[in-house]
């Protein structure tokens, strides 16, 4: 049986379909038995979903450099 951190810790293999198919096993058995990993993981699934039929949108450049100017300072205050 997996604990919580260990079923965090694959999800992202688990979604991918590349986690090992025992792996597969303790994960789907531990979705079964854990109402707050179901919850986890179906929203995880749902957002992935939803973002992947999703058409690329180009980012207008005043916009990235609003956004890389905005990121330079928040980190220059972290130091």
């Amino acid at each position: 049986m997996l604990t919580c951190k260990e079923f965090l810790e694959s999800l992202n293999d688990y979604l991918d379909d590349t986690a090992d198919p025992s792996i597969r096993a303790l994960i789907e058995s531990h979705i079964n038995s854990c109402p707050n990993c179901f919850v986890v993981y179906d929203t995880t699934k749902k957002t992935l979903q939803v973002y992947r039929g999703m058409e690329p949108m180009i980012i207008p450049e005043d916009v990235q450099s609003r956004l890389k100017a905005a990121l330079e300072r928040k980190m220059a205050l972290r130091r």
